[in-house]
């Protein structure tokens, strides 16, 4: 039983992503200018592209927020969530309109669910409580992206 034990743990430690790795290896974490950018985009773009930006916007504060989290900035961390959820409120509340691009928003959301699900790995028990709200938000969108996919 002991030698179950142990493998399992190694299994895990060699198996979980680094806290870097889920910064986003693959994509580039934008700056704060850039991100400010995006928001404006998102905000004066006409309705039915403002879901595809608002979720591009969510994908990239997940990276942000993994960059922070592997640097050890949880407070910053925190208030990346606090934006993603601003940012998955909008969504839904655009979602009903005529978007464009759904698909992609639906991959894309998909992606920053997967990842944020990933972070909980390498946050301390404390720090999980803002990360599990904002992904069961991410998740519950997610649904709704891939519901309204389906209908088109």
């Amino acid at each position: 039983m002991r030698l179950s034990v142990a493998s399992a743990a190694l299994v895990l430690v060699f198996c979980l992503p680094p806290a870097r790795a889920l910064a986003g290896a693959d994509d580039v974490v934008l700056d704060s200018a850039a991100l400010a950018d995006l928001e404006s985009r998102a905000e004066h773009a006409q309705m039915k592209e403002q879901a595809y930006l608002y979720t591009e916007l969510v994908h990239d504060y997940v990276a942000v927020a993994g960059k922070q989290v592997a640097d050890g900035n949880i407070e910053q961390a925190n208030a990346s969530l606090k934006r993603i959820q601003t940012f998955a409120q909008r969504i839904h509340q655009n979602l009903a309109r005529d978007s464009k691009r759904l698909k992609n928003a639906e991959m894309m959301m998909h992606l920053a669910s997967y990842r944020l699900g990933q972070l909980m790995h390498v946050v301390s028990t404390e720090d999980t409580a803002m990360l599990q709200a904002t992904l069961k938000e991410l998740d519950k969108l997610h649904d709704e992206l891939l519901a309204q996919v389906f209908a088109h």
